[in-house]
Order: C-alpha cells, then structure tokens, then sequence
C-alpha cells in the first residue's frame, strides 16, 4: 500500500468525559467490534472476571477508574483506528490535555443520568481551543436518566454545541427499547440477553411500519414518529464540513456496557471522522503527508512491565515513515538516536514494529533521556506546540517507610516523576523532598506504585506551601539574588533538573518579594 494510503487510512481519536460516564466501557466494545478482542470487561462488575483491556494498572482495576492514558489499536473495515483511553478524574486531567495534543478527534461520552458535568466542560474547552473536530455519545440508556431534548438542549447551552442528532432512542430506562438510526434510516431493538455479545439489528425503514408497532406497541411507535419529525424540523441536517471545522456536533445514543449503539457510532465515525491532521511546530506547518519523519512525545510510563521495569516514551507520528532501527534527530538534545524495538499497543500488550505512519502511536524504550514534549526529526529544527506544563497546586514531604529500600526509593520518585504526573523538588536548607501534584489523588497513586512497581514504602507529611515559582534572574542581577537567596533560604528548593524553585507559603509572601527584588521573575512553570 502506498504511502498516502497509509496515512488516509489512519483514524487516532481520544474518548473523554467526566469520571464514571462509561469511556472506558465504550473503549472495550469499541474494540469487541474491531474484532481485537473477544469478550470485554466491565470496569466495575464483580461479576465479569474479566478485566478491562485499557485499565492494566493494578490500581485503576482496584479503584475501578482510568488514572492514566491507555493507547490502543485496532483494524476495522480496512481501516487502522488509534484509541487513546483517558482518564476522566480531574486529579489527572493533565494526562489527558497531554493526549489531547495527539488526537485528531474525539468522542464525549455524557452520562444520560447526569447529563454535562464539570470536567466534561473543562475538557470541551480545551478541544475547542485545539479546534478537534467532537462526536458525542450520552451512554447509559438503560438505566433511568434526563429525556433526549432536556440533554440536546444541555449540551447547547453548557457546551455552545450545535447538536445533530445522528440517533435517537425508543425510551429510556426501564422503558427503553431500541434505537432509530436517522444516519442509515433503520432501527435496532434491545433485548438485555448477552451484554457481552453485540447485538442484532432488524431494518424497518418506514416508521408507519406495522412491524414497528407489534416490536414496541403503539404508543411508543407514535411517540417515535412525533420526536423524529421534530428532530427534522428543529435540528440542521449533518454537514461533514461543519463537523470538521469543529462548527457542529453529531449526537449517539446507546448503552456501552450492553454493546447497543456502539456499531451505530462506530461505522458513521469511519466515514465522518478525519485521518491524520496538519501539526503546528514553532517553525512552520507540518504536514502528514510529508516524506521525512516527525514527531513529538507526548507521554512517558514506567514501567509497563512490572518485570522489566520497561519505560516507555510514547510517540505520536506526525510527518513522514517512522522505522525501526534507524536514526533520528533528538531536537532538544541535538543527538540521534535509533530504536531496535519500537512497539506497538494493545493496552499491556505490544508487538515490536519495523514501520509506523502518520496518526499512529509508537512505544519507545527510553533510559532517562526524554522528556514529554520532546520533538524528533530526519534533522530538521522542529519543536512542536501545544504540549502543556502544569503548575502544582497540592505539596507534601515525602518519608521513606523502610531504610533498606532507600535506593528503590530514589530510582522509583525519580522515574514516576518523568512521567509528567508530578514534580519532585529538594529543599535547599536540609536536603527533604518535597512532591507537588496537580490533584491530591495523585499522592495516593504515586505511593501505591512505589509499593507495588518499586517495592518501596513512602509516607508523607503536610507542608504548607501555596506556590511553586522558578527563579529567573532577568537583569542578572547576582547581589540582588544572593539577598533573595539568603533572605528566603528555608523556601527555596531544586526541580529535578536543578533549577531554583521558590517555594511561597502564601500569596503575601509571592507579592512583597516580587516586589521587593525586581530583578527577578517568578514563573509558575518551568518552561518560560
């Protein structure tokens, strides 16, 4: 297949949404469908034995949430469809705007019961600022929940969406019995018999169809006829156009966790959605279609395999062929590099790849050299844009639990804190470390990995820190940071890479100094 084949091919989208709406049920039976696995999981059910294929962490199985990015892949109908599974807890959002960086669309799962919530608008934002082209799935439909047109009307005011329905329900709850499927203007009836297995789907395509009566009575058969022919006359008809241009949203119902409508959205987001999109770099435009490689890293986890104590830097492709073995261009370090074992995903397992296009996600083993937002190249000065940097808002000491397990300690605080899910800064006055986090959830995952992937326990102790801020000594002006540094010493910390850190116990206290030296920038990231 040709390389513009290759790249048309491609469909790497991410699914989003408030804790516990269903992403990572939806992301299971997306993946029963393209056939790459035969049986799905429930996040939650203790009656599945099954796990999910998304959730490999042992936490995330515990807790029964996503707590970080899962990346999947699978084939379906000739085309090659990339699944990034994020987490929907706002205490590690910052994982998912990362991966936000890498996706060329996405799908919103809202949950039927409690319509658009707060993480669900915050996430919208940020893919209306990326102009990512959104599907919409509300999920749920067997269970009690708001009608159809209060959630229509819902994700128009609290989103600024313009709704297109593309399916509609027959009821909802316990009277729910079916879809209308107005994208291929047939029907498909639910029947709870085998949530693991997909359902079958019967073609009525007249709704005065005396069929349609005897499957789900009368009243119901009415009531469908007056909604679809309001759905004609209030909603615009789908233009793909608009959707891409981020100017209209499509609109599924379905029930995930019983496989019902999720074939619905599947097959329309093959059609609709877009392959591999134009990326922006500080240098110039790159295009996919492009012949030499590109890419940036948009993530990093340790240990994937427990066993190995593998850490992987994840790539996403943007321009170009990426191969294995062959030598590219490390922007930041301007050294090459060359990888014998790239990987491909399917949640904890991988299969080592000779070549990778535009719109995949590629696993490379990294000893501690990467970074997220790291850029590649065939040698061009390429540095991409829009990966973000997060100020910690939550800090504490951390103590070691175990003196024989100091080393462990250190090699297991210094891997997880590359992964970009929390900071690690070493006061300068005494030498303790202090961890700062985005969300308070994260201390708990940070201690139950330590345990579990490093084999060392932690515990920790309050401080009371308000900000984090990096030194920069603008005018160069050293008697005025050597005051600085001798007035605050019992505040002032390194990051891991060893620049100064000011560690402000309140807003007071960030206000006079930066008044008091003006020589001086205070930045709440470390990139500035």
């Amino acid at each position: 297949m040709v390389f513009k084949d290759e790249v048309n091919r491609r469909r790497t989208f991410g699914i989003i949404s408030h804790p516990d709406a269903g992403k990572t049920t939806l992301t299971e039976k997306l993946l029963l469908f393209g056939g790459a696995i035969q049986e799905a999981g429930a996040v939650k059910s203790q009656k599945i034995k099954r796990g999910v294929k998304s959730d490999f962490m042992e936490i995330e199985r515990q807790r029964g949430i996503s707590v970080s990015t899962s990346v999947l892949a699978f084939n379906y109908k000739e085309l090659k469809i990339n699944i990034l599974d994020t987490p929907g807890h706002k205490d590690f959002a910052e994982d998912t705007y990362r991966t936000l960086t890498a996706v060329d669309s996405v799908i919103v799962v809202i949950d039927v019961a409690k319509g658009v919530e707060e993480q669900t608008e915050k996430l919208v934002e940020v893919c209306r600022m990326r102009k990512i082209p959104i599907i919409v799935f509300i999920n749920k439909l067997d269970r009690e929940g708001k009608d159809p047109f209060d959630l229509l009307d819902e994700l128009e005011k609290k989103l600024k969406f313009n709704v297109c329905p593309l399916t509609f329900p027959i009821g909802i709850g316990y009277d729910f019995q079916g879809i209308f499927n107005i994208w291929e203007n047939n029907l498909m009836f639910f029947k709870e018999e085998n949530k693991q297995k997909i359902s079958n789907k019967k073609n009525i395509l007249d709704l005065n169809d005396t069929q349609l009566i005897e499957f789900i009575g009368k009243n119901a058969s009415n009531k469908l006829d007056e909604e679809i022919n309001i759905i004609k006359e209030v909603y615009p008809n789908f233009d793909e156009s608009e959707y891409l241009d981020c100017k209209q949203q499509p609109i599924f119902f379905g029930s995930a966790l019983n496989n019902f409508g999720v074939k619905e959205l599947l097959d329309c987001f093959i059609k609709i959605a877009p392959p591999p999109i134009p990326k922006d770099s500080l240098e110039r435009l790159i295009k996919p279609e492009e012949s030499k490689f590109s890419g940036f890293i948009f993530k990093i986890h340790a240990n994937m395999d427990p066993k190995h104590r593998d850490r992987l830097a994840f790539i996403k492709i943007v321009s170009g062929i990426f191969k294995r073995n062959k030598p590219y261009h490390h922007v930041r370090m301007n050294k090459k590099f060359k990888f014998s074992s790239p990987n491909a995903f399917f949640a904890e397992k991988k299969e080592i790849i000779d070549e990778s296009f535009p719109g995949d996600i590629v696993g490379v083993h990294d000893s501690g050299n990467f970074k997220i937002g790291d850029s590649f190249s065939e040698g061009e000065q390429i540095n991409f844009k829009g990966i973000p940097n997060f100020s910690p808002e939550h800090f504490k000491y951390i103590n070691n639990k175990d003196p024989m397990k100091s080393k462990q300690l250190s090699k297991g605080i210094d891997q997880l804190m590359d992964e970009g899910v929390a900071q690690l800064f070493i006061l300068e006055i005494n030498g303790r470390k202090v961890i700062g986090t985005v969300g308070a959830l994260q201390f708990e995952v940070i201690q139950y990995r330590l345990e579990h992937e490093y084999g060392a326990k932690c515990s920790y102790e309050n401080i009371n820190i308000y900000k984090a801020c990096w030194v920069e000594n603008k005018l160069n002006s050293n008697k005025e940071l050597n005051d600085f540094k001798k007035l605050k010493q019992k505040f002032l910390a390194k990051d891991k890479s060893g620049a100064l850190v000011f560690l402000s116990d309140s807003a007071f206290s960030l206000k006079m100094t930066n008044q008091k030296y003006p020589s001086l920038n205070f930045h709440y990231k470390s990139e500035f």
